[in-house]
C-alpha cells in the first residue's frame, strides 16, 4: 500500500463566514485539521479561539443518561436534523434524565434487596438440620446462642480438651473443607467465659438475620421474597425501554444537533481570528482536491489556498494509505496491525504493510511447518476473527495457511512424518522435499541465507525511502544505504568462501570493497553532511571524529553480523518443532497412544504456536525495521460530522 499525498490548505475569510465554513469543512469529511498557529506569525495579531464550548457539557449528559438506561444513540444526516439546540432541548433532557435518574434508582434498590436475600440464604444455609424456632432461641433470657464456624482441628481439641466442661456445646449443622459451621450455646451468667473459649478455638461468629421459624421455613420465605423482587426489576425494566420507545426519536434528533455543534466547535480550536477575521490551516488528500474546492466555492469572503506541504522537518503530515484491490487488501491489511504496534509511517516514508505481510507469513510457516497443525490453526484463525472479532485471527488464517504449506514440503502431518508419502509418489517424487532431522545442517545454511536475502532487501528498502525523502547522502553513504549494503555484501561474499561456500565475486575485490566501505563509514558524517547541506557537518576535533567513528564502525560490523546470525532461529524452530513432535511419539509407545498424540500436539500448537508468533515478529523489528523504518507518523483524521466526535 502506498502513502496518499496531501495537500496543505490554508483559509481566511470574514468572521461572519466562520460558522458556513466550519459546516462547509465537517461535511466534506476530507479536512484533517491542524493548529493555524503553526503556519502564521503571531505578530499579525492572530489568537486562538479561548470561549468554552457549550454543547460540550450537554453532550456529554446525553450520552451518560443513554449509557445508564442502555439506550442506543444514533445519529442522523445534517439534512434530517435541525442544527438549533435550544434551551426547550436542555429542559426536555433534564426531564429525561430526571425519569430515567429515578426508574434506575428505584431499580438498584430492588438489586440491593435482592442481593440481601441470597446472601441471608447463603448465610442460613450453613445452618440447615438445627431444627429449632430462631425467633424463639433470639428471645431466651437465659440462654445465649452463637453462630458461626471454626477450624476442624479446634473441634477436634474441643471434645478432648474441654469435654468436662458441661458449658461448652458445639452443636456442627453443615462442613466445608476446612470448617464445621454450627452453633453454641451458653448460659448468660456464663456467656463471658464461654465466648472466650471458642476465641481461643479461633472460632469465628457470623452474624445471622432475625427470622421467625426454623432454617429451612425462612430460607422458603426468603426464596418467594426474591421471586416478587425479580418480578419487580422486570416491571422497572419494562418502564425504562418504554420511556425509550417514546422519546427515541426525539433524543436522537437532540443527539445529532448536539453533535453537529459540537463538532463546529471542536473545529474552531484550531484557528486563529482577531476582530474582523479568521484562518484555517489544515491538510486534504490531493484526490480529494476538486471535491473540497467544489464544497467551498459558494462562500463569499473567504480565500482559499492549496499548496505542496513544506518539507523543513517541522511540519507534521498526515498519512492516508491509497486504496488497494480487494484481494490484496484481504491479504495485507491484517498486518497494519503490526505495523501500528511498531509506529504509523511518517509522511516522506514508505508503507511496509505488505512487506510485513509476505515476510512475517514465510517465516511463520517455515518455523511452524507442520500440515495438520497448520489447518487447526488456521481455523482457530477463524474462528477468532469471525465469532469474536479479534484482530489477530485474521492474521492466523494465512499463517495457518502458510504452515500447512511447508508441513508439506517438510511431510509432516500431526507429526506424523510419512503420512503423505503416497501422495509424492502420486505425484511422481521419490519422497518428501526434505527430511528436516536428517538435513540440520541444509536448514540453518536456508535460514542464513533468508537472513541475508532479508536483510539486504531491508537495505534497498531504506536506500528507497531515503532518496523518497530526499535524503541523498544517507541513501548513499550511511550504514544502511549503498556504503552499508557494499560492505554487508563484500563480508558475506568472503565469509562464504572461508566456509567453502560459493563466492561468485572474487576475494581480490571483495577485500578492497570492505576497505573503501570502511572508510567511507568511518567518515560518513562528512559527505552526507556536504550534500544535505547540514550545517554542523565539520567535525570539531578531528581525533574526536576518528575515535568516534571507529566504534560506530566496529558497531556497525557486529549488528551486520548479529542481525544475519539471528536468522539461525527460523532453522532452529524447525528442528525444534520436528524434535518436540519425535519426543510426542516416544511418550506415546510403540503402540503409538492416540490420547498422548491428541495431547502432545494441542501443547505444540498452543506452545510452539505462541513462541513461533513472537520470534517472526521480534525478526521483523529488530533485524529489519530498525534499517528501514522510522515510524512516528500521525495518521489521516478528517473532521467529520458523527457519532464519534
Amino acid at each position: 500500500m502506498a502513502i496518499e499525498k496531501m495537500k496543505l490548505v490554508k483559509i481566511s475569510g470574514s468572521l461572519t463566514k466562520l460558522y458556513d465554513l466550519s459546516a462547509r469543512l465537517c461535511e466534506s469529511e476530507c479536512f484533517h485539521p491542524d493548529s493555524a498557529a503553526k503556519y502564521i506569525s503571531s505578530s499579525m495579531g492572530f489568537v486562538p479561539f479561548v470561549d468554552d464550548n457549550p454543547y460540550a457539557g450537554e453532550l456529554s449528559e446525553l450520552r451518560d443518561i443513554a449509557k445508564a438506561a442502555k439506550f442506543d444513540l444514533e445519529f442522523k444526516s445534517i439534512e434530517e436534523s435541525d442544527s438549533d439546540v435550544d434551551e426547550k432541548d436542555a429542559s426536555y433532557l433534564k426531564d429525561v434524565e430526571k425519569k430515567v435518574i429515578g426508574l434506575y434508582e428505584q431499580r438498584s434498590s430492588l438489586l440491593d434487596q435482592k442481593a440481601v436475600c441470597e446472601g441471608g440464604i447463603e448465610k442460613y444455609s450453613h445452618f440447615k438440620g438445627l431444627g429449632i424456632d430462631l425467633d424463639q432461641v433470639s428471645q431466651c433470657e437465659f440462654v445465649k446462642i452463637r453462630f458461626g464456624h471454626m477450624p476442624k482441628e479446634s473441634y477436634e481439641k474441643l471434645k478432648t480438651v474441654f469435654k468436662d466442661n458441661p458449658y461448652v456445646m458445639f452443636y456442627p449443622c453443615s462442613e466445608d473443607k476446612t470448617d464445621y459451621w454450627g452453633a453454641y450455646f451458653a448460659p448468660s451468667d456464663k456467656v463471658n467465659e464461654i465466648d472466650g473459649i471458642f476465641a481461643f478455638l479461633l472460632f469465628e461468629p457470623f452474624e445471622v438475620p432475625g427470622a421467625a421459624g426454623t432454617v429451612e421455613e425462612v430460607i422458603e420465605q426468603i426464596k418467594k421474597s426474591i421471586e416478587i423482587i425479580k418480578s419487580q426489576i422486570k416491571e422497572t425494566d419494562d418502564k425504562i425501554r418504554e420511556l425509550w420507545q417514546t422519546e427515541h426519536d426525539h433524543c436522537n434528533k437532540i443527539y445529532s444537533n448536539l453533535v453537529y455543534q459540537n463538532s463546529l466547535y471542536e473545529l474552531r480550536s484550531y484557528a486563529l481570528h482577531n476582530d474582523k477575521y479568521f484562518m484555517f490551516t489544515g491538510f486534504i488528500p490531493e484526490g480529494s482536491e476538486k471535491k473540497f474546492k467544489k464544497e467551498l466555492k459558494n462562500i463569499d469572503e473567504i480565500s482559499v489556498e492549496i499548496s505542496e506541504p513544506p518539507h523543513d522537518g517541522k511540519t507534521v503530515v498526515p498519512v492516508k494509505l491509497k486504496k488497494t484491490p480487494k484481494l490484496f487488501k484481504a491479504f495485507v491489511d491484517p498486518y497494519r496491525f503490526y505495523v501500528d504496534m511498531y509506529g504509523t509511517p511518517s509522511y516522506d516514508d514508505i508503507d511496509i504493510t505488505g512487506f510485513v505481510a509476505i515476510t512475517y507469513t514465510i517465516l511463520f510457516g517455515m518455523m511452524f511447518g507442520d500440515l495438520g497443525q497448520g489447518f487447526v490453526l488456521m481455523l482457530i484463525g477463524i474462528f477468532m476473527w469471525a465469532k469474536k472479532k479479534i484482530k489477530l485471527g485474521k492474521i492466523l488464517i494465512p499463517c495457518g495457511i502458510s504452515s500447512m504449506f511447508f508441513g508439506f514440503m517438510f511431510g509432516s502431518v500431526f507429526g506424523y512424518e510419512h503420512m503423505l508419502d503416497p501422495v509424492y509418489h502420486a505425484l511422481g517424487w521419490k519422497g518428501k522435499p526434505m527430511t528436516v532431522m536428517e538435513s540440520v545442517n541444509t536448514v540453518l545454511l536456508i535460514a542464513i541465507g533468508i537472513g541475508i536475502g532479508l536483510m539486504v532487501v531491508a537495505m534497498l528498502l531504506n536506500i528507497y525511502a531515503c532518496i523518497k525523502r530526499k535524503q541523498f547522502g544517507e541513501a548513499l553513504f550511511s550504514q544502511n544505504g549503498l556504503t552499508g549494503l557494499l560492505m554487508y555484501l563484500s563480508g558475506v561474499n568472503l565469509a562464504s568462501g572461508f566456509m567453502g561456500g560459493p563466492s561468485p565475486v572474487p576475494n581480490k575485490v571483495c577485500a578492497v570493497t570492505l576497505a573503501v566501505t570502511a572508510v567511507l563509514l568511518m567518515i560518513k558524517d562528512i559527505p552526507i553532511g556536504l550534500i544535505e547541506r547540514k550545517p554542523d557537518w565539520k567535525p570539531e576535533s578531528i581525533g574526536d571524529f576518528i575515535l568516534q567513528n571507529v566504534f560506530e564502525l566496529l558497531e556497525y560490523v557486529l549488528s551486520y553480523l548479529s542481525n544475519t546470525v539471528s536468522f539461525l532461529r527460523v532453522g532452529a524452530f524447525v528442528l525444534v518443532h520436528a524434535g518436540m513432535m519425535m519426543v510426542v511419539f516416544s511418550l506415546a509407545g510403540a503402540h503409538e497412544n492416540i490420547f498422548v498424540i491428541i495431547l502432545g500436539n494441542i501443547l505444540v500448537i498452543a506452545l510452539e504456536g505462541l513462541l513461533t508468533g513472537i520470534q517472526a515478529l521480534r525478526l521483523e523489528y529488530y533485524e529489519m525495521f530498525s534499517r528501514f523504518y522510522e515510524g512516528g507518523g500521525t495518521a489521516f483524521k478528517p473532521i467529520k460530522l458523527n457519532a464519534q466526535n
